[in-house]
C-alpha cells in the first residue's frame, strides 16, 4: 500500500497555465504559494485523509480545472480533477434617448447587459417599425457586455410610444423586461376651431380656439389679425379669441401663432360677418283636399291692391264680406 506523503491543489485556468495554490505536508504544514489566492483559500481539515479546500470571495478569474494531487511512495503521484465553472448574472439597464422629429434614422433607445457570463442576448419588442444593432465587449475576467441600440426615423406620432428591451441569460430565472417610452420632440402643430360660418352682425361672444400639439409644451400663444390690430370688440384669453359683438370689423383673417423651444408654427382662419336673416312674416297653411282651394278670408274689397300669389298650379277662390266681390290678385310671400 502506498504511503501518502504530501497533497497539492493545482489550478489550471482556461488558458492552460498550471499553478499550485495550496500544499499540505504533515510535517512542514500548509503552504499557499499563489498570491492570487492568498487569504482566500484554506484547508478545511489539517490532514492528508481529507484535504478539502474552500475558496472564498470568488472571482470570475477563478474558473478553471482544479486537481488534487497526492505524492505517494512507492507508487508515485495520484490525482483527481474537478472543474469550476463561474457564471455571472448580467447587470441590465435600458434608457430612452430624446430626439427631434426628422427624416433620418437615429438612436431612440439603448439596452445593455453588462458583465455577464455566459453572454446575454438582447431582443427588442417594438410596434414602431425600426431596427436595432448589437455589439459585444469581452472583459479580462471572461465576462461579456452586450449593448444594443434601437433606431428609427422619428415622427411626432412616435412620441410616447413604447418599445421593450428583453434580456435573456442563463443565470436569470426569467427574461428581464424593460419598457421604454420614446421621447420625440417636434414643432407645434396648430389648428383653429369654433368658426361656424354664422357670424351675423350683432351676434354676441363668437369664439375661436387655438389648439396646438407640441413637444416640448408650447411656451406662448399669440393671436393677430392680417388686417392690422385686433378689432376693439375682440378679447384674447390664452388660446381663446372671443368677439364680444360681431360687426364689420371682424371681416378679417385671424392668425394664431404657437411657439415652443424648437420654434414656432401658425394657422389662420378668415371670418366674415353676415346680415342676420329675416324671419318669415307670413305663414299660410293650406289643406290640400282637391285641386281647388276654397278659403273664406274676410278681406277688404280689392280695389287695385295686390294680395298674394303662391300656388302655381292650384285655383284659389277668394270670398269677401261684401256682396260685390271684385277680382283680386293674390300673392303669398314667405321671406
Amino acid at each position: 500500500m502506498s504511503e501518502r506523503l504530501q497533497v497539492s491543489w493545482i489550478w489550471e485556468p482556461s488558458d492552460g497555465h498550471r499553478d499550485n495554490i495550496a500544499v499540505y505536508h504533515p510535517v512542514y504544514g500548509q503552504s499557499f504559494p499563489n498570491v492570487a489566492f492568498k487569504d482566500r483559500v484554506v484547508f478545511l481539515h489539517n490532514s492528508l485523509e481529507n484535504p478539502s479546500i474552500r475558496i472564498s470571495n470568488l472571482r470570475m478569474s477563478d474558473a478553471g480545472r482544479y486537481t488534487c494531487e497526492y505524492a505517494t511512495y512507492p507508487t508515485g503521484n495520484e490525482q483527481g480533477t474537478t472543474t469550476l465553472i463561474m457564471l455571472s448574472k448580467p447587470k441590465n439597464s435600458a434608457n430612452g434617448v430624446t430626439v427631434q422629429a426628422g427624416t433620418k434614422s437615429v438612436v431612440v433607445a439603448r439596452c445593455e447587459a453588462a458583465d455577464a457570463k455566459p453572454a446575454a442576448t438582447i431582443e427588442w419588442l417594438a410596434p414602431v417599425g425600426g431596427n436595432h444593432s448589437t455589439s459585444t465587449t469581452s472583459g479580462p475576467d471572461g465576462t461579456v457586455t452586450v449593448r444594443s441600440e434601437y433606431r428609427l426615423v422619428p415622427t411626432p406620432a412616435d412620441n410616447g410610444r413604447e418599445v421593450i428591451c428583453r434580456v435573456n441569460q442563463k443565470t436569470q430565472k426569467q427574461p428581464w423586461v424593460y419598457p421604454i417610452k420614446l421621447s420625440v420632440e417636434y414643432l407645434p402643430s396648430v389648428s383653429i376651431e369654433g368658426y361656424d360660418h354664422n357670424w351675423y352682425v350683432g351676434r354676441s361672444d363668437a369664439t375661436l380656439v387655438c389648439l396646438a400639439n407640441a413637444n416640448p409644451e408650447p411656451t406662448t400663444i399669440t393671436w393677430t389679425a392680417a388686417s392690422g390690430p385686433l378689432p376693439e370688440t375682440v378679447v384674447v384669453e390664452g388660446n381663446k379669441l372671443t368677439v364680444r359683438k360681431v360687426d364689420d370689423a371682424v371681416n378679417t383673417t385671424f392668425i394664431c401663432e404657437v411657439k415652443n423651444r424648437l420654434g414656432s408654427s401658425r394657422n389662420q382662419i378668415t371670418t366674415v360677418s353676415v346680415v342676420q336673416p329675416a324671419s318669415p312674416f307670413l305663414l299660410l297653411f293650406c289643406l290640400f283636399t282637391s285641386s281647388t282651394i276654397n278659403t273664406n278670408l274676410h278681406l277688404p274689397i280689392c280695389e287695385s291692391s295686390i294680395w298674394v300669389l303662391l300656388l302655381s298650379s292650384t285655383t284659389l277662390i277668394l270670398t269677401t264680406t261684401h256682396h260685390q266681390a271684385r277680382a283680386c290678385s293674390v300673392i303669398f310671400l314667405c321671406l
